[in-house]
């Protein structure tokens, strides 16, 4: 128990107080398919004030990652461990015959963050996206150390009429009123549970909304506020939301920005009417980031008026990149551009939005990198994170770490803070020792100690972090590229010839991890490894 030993040596260090009925309430809220770029504090138009004011208050990351996909992010972040570990190294669905690193749920040798608490005396509640587990009811919140829950056990579904909502262990009826909306219900929710805290007690909230993730559905005053605003299109919007990112010292203008994705066309190419109907989608897109900040303000104040918000640690972050799906069989591809089929196919003005808003505005999402969710490019898995805890912040207000982070320090920090034990085995099962670290000097210091190494797996596309370096194989070919972060972060220029020797390395560290972890699935030792030159900007 050497961790643990070390953890409670660093809260009486630290946060003496925790040791009584002081220790913080923890908010963890996640939006989803959400960019880089998409909130004020990280460059965007978007007015999201109360998501700013707590980054204004708090700490934010400049350098954090997530897994590049919603349900292994959500995995990572439940367990604190790398997603394979825990079961879910791609999607969630029964998979009797994958290794143990894709089963498609959370496995018994991981532990929820609501399974650390509880023990600890916490109440532990979701409202959202639960997405780690479906089809057997012991992979269900209640029955993963939750004590409430209200929302989706799937990935996504309207908004407005959504499919497969449920209360605790209950399947609900489709809500059929004409004021419903899932970001606001599950806003609602949150603050019920709350409000049924017995006083004296702290709390666990995981608010898992589900905007902005397609289908594109927002309420018609919000979208209004947005129509019109985007017909510069989104080589202006790119350009402006980097020249934003810099002022706010959020990116280095060395470092510059990246080229525009090569599947997407200059605007100046679409006709009016294309520019006319993705103006409207990307207002969409805008109206759910809006309401959902609106929201995380009602739940903000809230906390405020009943006394709990200074002693509430809240933790903003997004499950992956923009999200330029569909790209399956599933949905006709058309134009890469429109993210799908044509605007006939997956538009629809009388919805009130569309299934995506297409790769052009995920590219805007997601300055100033490259590439999308599901890949392991600076695009695919940098998040905003944001940190906010009036009672426990020491470090200056609005301070910025540039150091590197991951969703796997989430828990260790929510465990440190809530003085609870992480096992070594519970339920007669082994429980995989937490990678990850206490995330608590940015808030006493505003400074952290970087990780040794990092690593990505998702859809045989894998990528190491090692200081400076990251390298990345990539999807398509198997071939490695290598770039220095420091001087070039959004991975336009490769190093992979030049320095063939720090690229061995990494790759030898990835594979080590990958067998260690359980993140190869069979066909992934025999992908090949050609070396004929590429241009690196394919997928």
């Amino acid at each position: 128990m050497r961790f643990i030993a070390l953890i409670t040596l660093s809260i009486f260090t630290l946060h003496p107080s925790l040791f009584s009925d002081d220790r913080p309430n923890l908010v963890l809220i996640m939006a989803d398919d959400m960019g880089f770029s998409d909130i004020g504090s990280y460059g965007s138009e978007i007015p999201t004030p109360n998501i700013d004011k707590l980054a204004n208050n708090g700490v934010r990351f400049t350098q954090f990652y997530n897994t590049s996909r919603c349900c292994p992010t959500r995995a990572s972040l439940l367990t604190g461990l790398y997603q394979h570990q825990a079961g879910i190294g791609e999607m969630t669905k029964k998979q009797p015959t994958s290794t143990d690193g894709f089963v498609g749920h959370l496995n018994k040798n991981c532990r929820t963050i609501a399974e650390v608490l509880r023990p600890a005396g916490y109440r532990t509640y979701i409202s959202g996206k639960w997405h780690v587990g479906k089809d057997e009811k012991d992979w269900w919140p209640l029955q993963r150390g939750f004590d409430r829950f209200y929302g989706l056990l799937d990935g996504a579904s309207s908004f407005f009429r959504p499919k497969g909502l449920y209360e605790g262990n209950e399947l609900l009826p489709v809500p059929n009123h004409p004021d419903y909306y899932t970001t606001i219900a599950f806003t609602d929710y949150a603050i019920q549970y709350i409000d049924e805290t017995p006083e004296d007690t702290p709390f666990f909230l995981y608010l898992a909304y589900t905007a902005p993730h397609w289908p594109l559905h927002a309420l018609d005053e919000d979208i209004a506020l947005f129509r019109g605003k985007y017909k510069n299109g989104w080589d202006a919007l790119r350009e402006e939301r980097f020249a934003r990112q810099v002022e706010l010292g959020i990116v280095s203008e060395k470092q510059g920005l990246s080229h525009r994705d090569f599947e997407v066309p200059a605007w100046d190419t679409l006709t009016e009417q294309e520019q006319d109907d993705l103006d409207h989608r990307m207002a969409v897109y805008a109206a759910m980031v809006y309401r959902m900040d609106l929201e995380i303000g009602r739940l903000v104040s809230h906390l405020e008026a009943k006394g709990e918000l200074d002693n509430t640690l809240i933790v903003f972050l997004s499950d992956n990149g923009g999200c330029p799906e569909p790209w399956s069989t599933q949905e006709p591809r058309g134009d890469s551009h429109l993210g799908g089929g044509t605007i006939a196919d997956i538009y629809d003005k009388n919805k009130r939005g569309g299934i995506s808003y297409g790769q052009g505005w995920a590219n805007a999402s997601n300055t100033p990198f490259r590439r999308y969710k599901t890949q392991s490019h600076e695009g695919g898995i940098s998040t905003p994170f944001i940190m906010s805890w009036p009672a426990g912040m020491k470090a200056d207000p609005g301070s910025i770490i540039n150091t590197p982070g991951h969703i796997i320090d989430v828990l260790p920090t929510f465990a440190e803070l809530a003085g609870a034990e992480y096992p070594e085995y519970a339920d007669g099962h082994y429980i995989h020792p937490l990678p990850g670290q206490t995330l608590t000097p940015a808030l006493e210091h505003g400074a952290l100690r970087p990780h040794d190494w990092l690593f990505f797996e998702h859809r045989l596309e894998g990528a190491v972090r090692h200081g400076d370096w990251k390298a990345i194989q990539r999807q398509t070919t198997g071939r490695w590229f290598l770039f220095n972060m420091a001087q070039d972060r959004t991975e336009t220029n490769d190093l992979a010839e030049e320095y063939p020797e720090i690229l061995d390395l990494m790759k030898r560290k990835w594979w080590e991890w990958a067998v260690t972890n359980k993140a190869t699935p069979e066909k992934l030792p025999t992908r090949p490894q050609t070396q004929e030159p590429i241009d690196f900007r394919q997928r």
